[in-house]
Protein backbone atom coordinates (compact mmCIF):
# COMPACT_ATOMS: atom_id res chain seq x y z
CA UNK A 1 0.00 0.00 0.00
CA UNK A 2 2.65 2.52 0.97
CA UNK A 3 4.69 1.53 -2.33
CA UNK A 4 1.27 2.09 -4.29
CA UNK A 5 1.24 5.73 -2.59
CA UNK A 6 4.80 6.26 -3.51
CA UNK A 7 3.98 5.74 -7.06
CA UNK A 8 1.18 8.07 -7.31
CA UNK A 9 2.64 10.71 -5.59
CA UNK A 10 5.81 10.28 -8.19
CA UNK A 11 3.41 10.46 -11.15
CA UNK A 12 1.60 12.98 -10.10
CA UNK A 13 4.90 14.95 -9.29
CA UNK A 14 5.91 13.69 -13.03
CA UNK A 15 2.54 14.86 -14.83
CA UNK A 16 3.19 18.16 -12.82
CA UNK A 17 6.76 18.73 -14.11
CA UNK A 18 5.68 17.43 -17.41
CA UNK A 19 2.43 20.31 -17.54
CA UNK A 20 4.67 22.84 -16.88
CA UNK A 21 7.09 22.25 -19.29
CA UNK A 22 4.55 22.28 -21.57
CA UNK A 23 3.42 25.70 -20.47
CA UNK A 24 6.66 26.91 -21.00
CA UNK A 25 7.64 25.44 -24.47
CA UNK A 26 4.04 26.70 -25.18
CA UNK A 27 4.44 30.53 -24.54
CA UNK A 28 8.28 30.31 -26.02
CA UNK A 29 6.62 29.34 -29.09
CA UNK A 30 4.21 31.99 -29.24
CA UNK A 31 6.14 34.89 -27.78
CA UNK A 32 8.12 36.79 -30.46
CA UNK A 33 12.26 36.13 -29.88
CA UNK A 34 15.04 38.52 -31.09
CA UNK A 35 18.73 38.92 -30.07
CA UNK A 36 18.23 35.74 -28.30
CA UNK A 37 15.54 36.29 -25.64
CA UNK A 38 12.18 35.87 -24.92
CA UNK A 39 9.98 39.03 -25.13
CA UNK A 40 7.19 38.98 -22.84
CA UNK A 41 5.08 41.58 -24.73
CA UNK A 42 4.66 43.38 -27.94
CA UNK A 43 7.73 46.02 -28.35
CA UNK A 44 10.16 44.02 -26.31
CA UNK A 45 10.86 45.72 -23.22
CA UNK A 46 9.90 43.07 -20.88
CA UNK A 47 12.02 39.87 -21.88
CA UNK A 48 13.64 36.52 -20.19
CA UNK A 49 17.38 35.89 -21.84
CA UNK A 50 19.94 33.17 -20.92
CA UNK A 51 23.75 32.97 -21.59
CA UNK A 52 26.55 30.47 -21.12
CA UNK A 53 30.18 30.33 -20.92
CA UNK A 54 32.86 27.63 -21.38
CA UNK A 55 36.46 28.78 -21.33
CA UNK A 56 38.76 25.64 -21.25
CA UNK A 57 42.36 25.86 -20.59
CA UNK A 58 45.85 23.56 -22.13
CA UNK A 59 49.12 24.80 -19.60
CA UNK A 60 52.72 23.57 -19.49
CA UNK A 61 54.21 25.60 -16.74
CA UNK A 62 57.20 25.24 -14.39
CA UNK A 63 55.93 25.25 -10.74
CA UNK A 64 57.34 27.07 -7.86
CA UNK A 65 60.16 25.45 -5.97
CA UNK A 66 59.57 22.83 -3.74
CA UNK A 67 55.61 21.92 -5.02
CA UNK A 68 54.11 18.84 -4.59
CA UNK A 69 51.08 17.13 -5.91
CA UNK A 70 49.86 14.71 -3.36
CA UNK A 71 53.10 14.78 -1.69
CA UNK A 72 55.22 14.14 -4.94
CA UNK A 73 57.44 16.78 -5.97
CA UNK A 74 56.77 18.35 -9.50
CA UNK A 75 59.13 20.66 -10.92
CA UNK A 76 57.24 21.07 -14.49
CA UNK A 77 53.37 20.69 -15.33
CA UNK A 78 50.91 19.96 -17.81
CA UNK A 79 47.32 20.25 -17.03
CA UNK A 80 43.85 21.15 -18.50
CA UNK A 81 41.12 22.96 -16.88
CA UNK A 82 37.96 24.28 -17.44
CA UNK A 83 39.03 27.99 -16.22
CA UNK A 84 35.45 29.17 -16.26
CA UNK A 85 31.69 28.03 -16.94
CA UNK A 86 29.04 30.23 -16.27
CA UNK A 87 24.80 29.87 -16.95
CA UNK A 88 23.47 33.47 -16.96
CA UNK A 89 19.65 34.22 -16.51
CA UNK A 90 18.69 37.47 -16.12
CA UNK A 91 14.86 39.30 -16.76
CA UNK A 92 13.28 42.15 -16.91
CA UNK A 93 9.99 41.42 -15.63
CA UNK A 94 8.47 45.32 -15.55
CA UNK A 95 9.57 48.40 -16.91
CA UNK A 96 11.15 49.04 -13.44
CA UNK A 97 11.64 45.35 -11.73
CA UNK A 98 14.91 43.49 -13.10
CA UNK A 99 16.01 40.40 -11.49
CA UNK A 100 19.54 38.29 -12.38
CA UNK A 101 21.37 35.28 -11.53
CA UNK A 102 24.32 33.43 -12.74
CA UNK A 103 26.42 30.52 -11.45
CA UNK A 104 28.71 28.11 -12.71
CA UNK A 105 31.86 27.45 -11.47
CA UNK A 106 35.95 28.43 -11.49
CA UNK A 107 39.18 26.69 -11.53
CA UNK A 108 38.10 23.06 -11.95
CA UNK A 109 41.36 20.74 -12.33
CA UNK A 110 42.33 16.87 -12.52
CA UNK A 111 43.14 18.14 -8.60
CA UNK A 112 39.76 19.89 -7.98
CA UNK A 113 37.19 18.47 -5.63
CA UNK A 114 34.35 16.26 -7.83
CA UNK A 115 31.32 17.42 -7.76
CA UNK A 116 31.67 20.48 -5.14
CA UNK A 117 32.23 23.02 -7.75
CA UNK A 118 28.83 24.64 -8.99
CA UNK A 119 27.97 27.34 -7.11
CA UNK A 120 25.73 31.08 -7.32
CA UNK A 121 27.82 33.85 -8.39
CA UNK A 122 25.47 36.39 -8.54
CA UNK A 123 21.60 37.01 -7.40
CA UNK A 124 19.69 40.43 -7.11
CA UNK A 125 16.86 42.19 -7.63
CA UNK A 126 16.84 45.58 -8.88
CA UNK A 127 13.90 48.52 -9.28
CA UNK A 128 14.54 51.18 -11.16
CA UNK A 129 13.54 54.60 -9.57
CA UNK A 130 14.31 56.67 -12.61
CA UNK A 131 15.17 54.29 -15.56
CA UNK A 132 18.65 56.08 -16.55
CA UNK A 133 19.58 57.68 -14.02
CA UNK A 134 19.04 55.71 -10.75
CA UNK A 135 18.25 51.89 -10.05
CA UNK A 136 18.73 50.85 -6.34
CA UNK A 137 19.02 46.43 -5.67
CA UNK A 138 20.58 43.94 -3.22
CA UNK A 139 22.20 40.73 -3.42
CA UNK A 140 24.95 38.70 -3.90
CA UNK A 141 26.71 40.95 -6.65
CA UNK A 142 29.68 42.51 -8.00
CA UNK A 143 28.19 45.63 -7.81
CA UNK A 144 31.05 47.16 -6.43
CA UNK A 145 33.90 49.57 -6.00
CA UNK A 146 37.67 50.41 -7.18
CA UNK A 147 38.46 50.53 -10.84
CA UNK A 148 36.91 48.85 -14.09
CA UNK A 149 37.93 44.97 -14.28
CA UNK A 150 36.98 44.47 -10.64
CA UNK A 151 34.02 43.42 -12.12
CA UNK A 152 35.62 41.88 -15.77
CA UNK A 153 32.81 40.64 -18.16
CA UNK A 154 34.68 37.23 -18.51
CA UNK A 155 33.04 36.80 -22.22
CA UNK A 156 34.82 39.52 -23.47
CA UNK A 157 38.24 39.76 -21.78
CA UNK A 158 41.42 41.32 -23.96
CA UNK A 159 43.57 38.68 -23.10
CA UNK A 160 43.72 35.43 -21.22
CA UNK A 161 42.41 36.25 -17.62
CA UNK A 162 41.52 39.50 -16.28
CA UNK A 163 43.83 42.07 -14.12
CA UNK A 164 42.67 39.78 -11.21
CA UNK A 165 44.42 42.16 -8.56
CA UNK A 166 41.79 44.87 -8.73
CA UNK A 167 39.51 41.78 -7.19
CA UNK A 168 41.63 42.92 -4.22
CA UNK A 169 39.77 40.74 -1.34
CA UNK A 170 38.82 37.84 -3.74
CA UNK A 171 37.47 34.75 -2.23
CA UNK A 172 38.63 36.43 1.26
CA UNK A 173 36.07 37.92 2.60
CA UNK A 174 33.90 38.10 -0.74
CA UNK A 175 32.38 35.12 -2.79
CA UNK A 176 34.97 35.40 -6.50
CA UNK A 177 34.40 38.82 -5.73
CA UNK A 178 30.72 39.02 -5.03
CA UNK A 179 29.74 40.50 -2.16
CA UNK A 180 26.36 40.57 -0.11
CA UNK A 181 25.34 44.38 -0.84
CA UNK A 182 22.92 46.99 -1.44
CA UNK A 183 23.62 49.17 -4.29
CA UNK A 184 22.81 52.03 -6.45
CA UNK A 185 23.94 52.48 -10.49
CA UNK A 186 23.04 54.91 -13.01
CA UNK A 187 24.01 57.48 -15.39
CA UNK A 188 23.71 61.37 -15.13
CA UNK A 189 24.97 62.81 -18.40
CA UNK A 190 28.07 61.32 -19.34
CA UNK A 191 29.18 60.07 -15.50
CA UNK A 192 28.54 56.76 -15.15
CA UNK A 193 28.08 55.76 -11.33
CA UNK A 194 28.06 52.90 -8.86
CA UNK A 195 27.88 52.66 -5.40
CA UNK A 196 27.19 50.12 -2.79
CA UNK A 197 27.54 49.31 1.09
CA UNK A 198 28.33 45.42 1.90
CA UNK A 199 28.98 43.03 4.19
CA UNK A 200 32.25 41.31 4.22
CA UNK A 201 32.25 37.64 4.41
CA UNK A 202 33.67 35.94 7.81
CA UNK A 203 37.37 35.48 6.82
CA UNK A 204 37.16 32.44 9.29
CA UNK A 205 35.16 30.44 5.78
CA UNK A 206 38.07 31.16 3.66
CA UNK A 207 41.00 29.00 2.66
CA UNK A 208 43.08 32.08 4.03
CA UNK A 209 45.53 31.64 7.08
CA UNK A 210 43.61 33.34 9.85
CA UNK A 211 45.89 34.06 12.44
CA UNK A 212 47.09 36.85 14.01
CA UNK A 213 50.89 37.68 13.45
CA UNK A 214 53.35 40.19 13.08
CA UNK A 215 51.92 41.22 9.20
CA UNK A 216 48.95 42.44 8.96
CA UNK A 217 45.86 40.47 7.71
CA UNK A 218 42.56 40.27 7.63
CA UNK A 219 40.85 40.36 11.62
CA UNK A 220 38.72 37.99 13.01
CA UNK A 221 36.52 40.12 14.44
CA UNK A 222 32.91 40.69 13.40
CA UNK A 223 33.63 42.70 10.01
CA UNK A 224 32.10 46.61 10.15
CA UNK A 225 30.01 47.37 6.61
CA UNK A 226 32.41 47.90 3.21
CA UNK A 227 32.02 50.99 1.43
CA UNK A 228 32.40 50.92 -2.32
CA UNK A 229 32.53 53.34 -5.38
CA UNK A 230 33.24 53.44 -8.91
CA UNK A 231 32.77 56.45 -10.84
CA UNK A 232 33.61 56.66 -14.79
CA UNK A 233 33.32 59.79 -17.22
CA UNK A 234 32.41 58.04 -20.92
CA UNK A 235 33.28 60.86 -23.31
CA UNK A 236 32.49 59.21 -26.23
CA UNK A 237 29.93 56.14 -26.55
CA UNK A 238 27.89 55.23 -23.47
CA UNK A 239 28.59 51.67 -22.64
CA UNK A 240 25.52 49.37 -20.94
CA UNK A 241 25.06 49.01 -16.90
CA UNK A 242 22.43 46.93 -17.23
CA UNK A 243 24.96 44.64 -15.10
CA UNK A 244 28.28 45.13 -13.25
CA UNK A 245 31.17 43.44 -15.51
CA UNK A 246 32.68 45.37 -18.32
CA UNK A 247 34.29 44.09 -21.52
CA UNK A 248 37.73 44.32 -22.11
CA UNK A 249 37.22 45.12 -25.68
CA UNK A 250 34.52 45.51 -28.39
CA UNK A 251 36.34 44.19 -31.19
CA UNK A 252 36.40 47.48 -32.87
CA UNK A 253 32.50 47.82 -32.97
CA UNK A 254 32.36 51.03 -30.56
CA UNK A 255 34.18 54.11 -30.21
CA UNK A 256 34.85 54.37 -26.53
CA UNK A 257 37.26 56.95 -23.89
CA UNK A 258 36.39 56.61 -20.15
CA UNK A 259 37.81 58.36 -17.35
CA UNK A 260 37.14 56.34 -13.83
CA UNK A 261 38.12 56.93 -9.97
CA UNK A 262 37.08 54.30 -7.28
CA UNK A 263 37.54 52.87 -4.02
CA UNK A 264 36.87 50.73 -1.28
CA UNK A 265 37.15 51.30 2.37
CA UNK A 266 36.23 49.12 5.55
CA UNK A 267 37.30 50.50 9.14
CA UNK A 268 39.07 48.27 11.29
CA UNK A 269 39.02 45.56 8.47
CA UNK A 270 42.74 44.39 9.16
CA UNK A 271 44.78 43.54 12.47
CA UNK A 272 48.54 42.44 13.31
CA UNK A 273 50.37 41.96 16.84
CA UNK A 274 52.75 44.83 18.31
CA UNK A 275 56.56 44.32 18.75
CA UNK A 276 55.84 43.46 22.00
CA UNK A 277 53.96 40.27 20.84
CA UNK A 278 51.06 41.36 23.34
CA UNK A 279 48.89 43.97 21.94
CA UNK A 280 46.63 44.19 18.95
CA UNK A 281 46.58 46.85 16.60
CA UNK A 282 43.72 47.03 14.41
CA UNK A 283 43.85 48.90 11.22
CA UNK A 284 41.15 50.74 8.47
CA UNK A 285 41.47 49.09 4.87
CA UNK A 286 41.71 51.63 2.35
CA UNK A 287 41.69 50.92 -1.72
CA UNK A 288 41.79 53.93 -4.49
CA UNK A 289 42.45 53.74 -7.87
CA UNK A 290 42.31 55.85 -10.88
CA UNK A 291 42.10 54.69 -14.62
CA UNK A 292 41.76 55.09 -18.11
CA UNK A 293 39.86 52.84 -20.70
CA UNK A 294 39.89 53.23 -24.82
CA UNK A 295 39.29 51.23 -28.04
CA UNK A 296 39.61 53.33 -31.10
CA UNK A 297 38.52 51.69 -34.50
CA UNK A 298 40.81 52.56 -36.95
CA UNK A 299 39.78 52.55 -40.55
CA UNK A 300 36.54 50.91 -42.82
CA UNK A 301 37.60 47.06 -42.27
CA UNK A 302 36.97 46.60 -38.51
CA UNK A 303 40.82 47.30 -37.29
CA UNK A 304 41.15 48.69 -33.59
CA UNK A 305 43.11 49.49 -31.01
CA UNK A 306 42.72 48.86 -27.36
CA UNK A 307 44.46 50.43 -24.63
CA UNK A 308 43.82 50.30 -20.62
CA UNK A 309 45.95 51.63 -17.82
CA UNK A 310 45.34 52.07 -14.31
CA UNK A 311 46.85 53.15 -10.36
CA UNK A 312 46.14 51.56 -7.76
CA UNK A 313 47.20 52.57 -3.75
CA UNK A 314 46.34 49.28 -1.61
CA UNK A 315 46.50 49.74 1.80
CA UNK A 316 45.87 46.49 3.76
CA UNK A 317 47.73 47.46 7.03
CA UNK A 318 51.80 46.74 7.54
CA UNK A 319 53.35 44.70 5.08
CA UNK A 320 50.16 42.48 4.13
CA UNK A 321 51.00 40.17 0.86
CA UNK A 322 48.68 37.36 -0.47
CA UNK A 323 49.27 35.10 -2.92
CA UNK A 324 47.17 34.06 -5.87
CA UNK A 325 47.71 31.02 -7.91
CA UNK A 326 44.99 30.39 -10.98
CA UNK A 327 43.68 26.95 -10.96
CA UNK A 328 47.04 25.82 -9.28
CA UNK A 329 48.12 22.52 -10.43
CA UNK A 330 49.89 21.62 -6.84
CA UNK A 331 48.35 21.27 -3.69
CA UNK A 332 51.27 21.34 -1.30
CA UNK A 333 54.93 22.20 -0.91
CA UNK A 334 58.03 21.00 0.88
CA UNK A 335 60.00 24.47 1.14
CA UNK A 336 58.91 26.59 3.50
CA UNK A 337 61.79 29.38 1.92
CA UNK A 338 59.28 30.52 -0.72
CA UNK A 339 57.08 33.37 0.02
CA UNK A 340 55.14 32.29 -3.41
CA UNK A 341 53.68 29.04 -1.97
CA UNK A 342 53.31 26.00 -4.01
CA UNK A 343 52.25 25.44 -7.91
CA UNK A 344 52.18 28.72 -9.94
CA UNK A 345 51.31 30.70 -6.89
CA UNK A 346 52.94 34.85 -6.84
CA UNK A 347 52.36 37.87 -4.12
CA UNK A 348 49.52 39.57 -6.23
CA UNK A 349 48.06 41.66 -3.64
CA UNK A 350 49.57 43.45 -1.12
CA UNK A 351 50.22 47.18 0.88
CA UNK A 352 51.62 49.37 -2.03
CA UNK A 353 51.37 50.93 -5.12
CA UNK A 354 50.45 48.69 -8.57
CA UNK A 355 50.23 50.05 -12.00
CA UNK A 356 48.59 48.08 -14.82
CA UNK A 357 48.81 48.40 -18.26
CA UNK A 358 47.13 46.11 -21.07
CA UNK A 359 47.27 47.20 -24.81
CA UNK A 360 46.02 45.29 -28.06
CA UNK A 361 45.48 45.71 -31.87
CA UNK A 362 43.01 44.33 -33.16
CA UNK A 363 43.68 43.11 -37.24
CA UNK A 364 41.23 44.34 -39.77
CA UNK A 365 37.92 41.40 -40.44
CA UNK A 366 38.29 38.52 -42.96
CA UNK A 367 42.36 38.96 -41.99
CA UNK A 368 42.60 35.03 -42.13
CA UNK A 369 39.60 33.81 -44.42
CA UNK A 370 36.66 35.09 -42.11
CA UNK A 371 38.24 35.32 -39.16
CA UNK A 372 41.16 37.75 -37.61
CA UNK A 373 43.49 37.88 -35.07
CA UNK A 374 44.29 40.54 -32.06
CA UNK A 375 47.99 40.74 -30.13
CA UNK A 376 48.14 42.13 -26.47
CA UNK A 377 50.17 42.56 -24.26
CA UNK A 378 49.82 43.38 -20.29
CA UNK A 379 51.58 44.26 -17.24
CA UNK A 380 51.28 44.41 -13.61
CA UNK A 381 53.99 46.40 -11.79
CA UNK A 382 53.89 46.45 -8.42
CA UNK A 383 55.93 48.23 -5.29
CA UNK A 384 54.52 46.17 -2.50
CA UNK A 385 55.77 47.22 1.37
CA UNK A 386 56.91 43.33 1.99
CA UNK A 387 59.02 42.79 -1.10
CA UNK A 388 62.64 44.35 -1.29
CA UNK A 389 62.00 44.58 -5.50
CA UNK A 390 58.72 45.23 -7.58
CA UNK A 391 56.61 42.85 -8.53
CA UNK A 392 56.01 42.42 -12.14
CA UNK A 393 54.00 39.90 -13.81
CA UNK A 394 54.12 39.77 -17.52
CA UNK A 395 51.25 38.69 -19.82
CA UNK A 396 51.60 38.39 -23.66
CA UNK A 397 49.58 36.34 -25.93
CA UNK A 398 47.20 36.61 -29.13
CA UNK A 399 43.62 36.07 -29.69
CA UNK A 400 42.58 34.17 -33.12
CA UNK A 401 38.66 35.42 -33.32
CA UNK A 402 36.60 32.78 -35.62
CA UNK A 403 33.48 33.79 -34.73
CA UNK A 404 33.63 36.81 -32.93
CA UNK A 405 34.19 36.56 -29.07
CA UNK A 406 31.43 33.09 -30.23
CA UNK A 407 34.41 31.32 -30.49
CA UNK A 408 38.02 32.04 -29.56
CA UNK A 409 41.29 30.72 -29.08
CA UNK A 410 43.87 32.48 -26.97
CA UNK A 411 47.77 31.70 -26.81
CA UNK A 412 49.54 33.46 -24.07
CA UNK A 413 53.11 32.87 -22.50
CA UNK A 414 52.86 34.86 -18.53
CA UNK A 415 56.54 35.04 -16.41
CA UNK A 416 55.66 35.73 -12.86
CA UNK A 417 58.59 36.71 -9.88
CA UNK A 418 59.79 34.07 -7.06
CA UNK A 419 60.22 35.81 -3.64
CA UNK A 420 62.01 34.03 -0.42
CA UNK A 421 60.44 33.94 2.49
CA UNK A 422 62.29 37.39 3.61
CA UNK A 423 60.28 38.83 0.47
CA UNK A 424 63.88 39.20 -1.62
CA UNK A 425 63.49 38.25 -5.32
CA UNK A 426 65.21 35.52 -6.41
CA UNK A 427 64.01 34.08 -9.76
CA UNK A 428 61.37 34.26 -12.80
CA UNK A 429 58.73 31.19 -13.70
CA UNK A 430 57.13 30.79 -16.44
CA UNK A 431 54.08 29.18 -18.33
CA UNK A 432 52.42 28.85 -21.77
CA UNK A 433 48.82 28.58 -22.32
CA UNK A 434 46.15 28.01 -24.66
CA UNK A 435 41.87 28.87 -24.41
CA UNK A 436 39.38 28.03 -25.87
CA UNK A 437 36.55 29.97 -25.36
CA UNK A 438 32.74 29.38 -26.64
CA UNK A 439 30.25 32.00 -25.68
CA UNK A 440 26.31 31.68 -26.27
CA UNK A 441 25.09 35.29 -25.45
Amino acid sequence: MIIILKMKNLNRTCFLLILTACALISHAQTASTKDRKINLNKDGSQYVKVTMLNQVWLRQQSLNEGSTIFGFPEKNHSDIGIRRFRVQAYSQLSDNVFIYTQWGENNFNNIADRKLGFFIHDAIGEYAVDKKKLSVGAGLTAWSGLSRFAAPAVGAILGVDAPLFQQSTNDVTDQFLRKLSMYAKGKIGKIDYRLSISDPMAIQKSNYNTSIGKYASFSQKTARKQWNTYIQYQLKEEESNLVPYMPGTYLGKKNILTLGIGSVYQPKAMWRLADNNKDTIESNMLQLAADVFMEKPIGKKGAAFNAYACFTHFDFGSNYIRNAAVMNPANGTNNTNILNGSGNGFPMYGTGNVWYLQAGYKLKDNFIGHTTLMPYLAIQHANYERLNKAMNFIDIGCNWFLNGQNFKLTAAYQNRPIYDAGGKLTDHKGAALLQMQVFFN
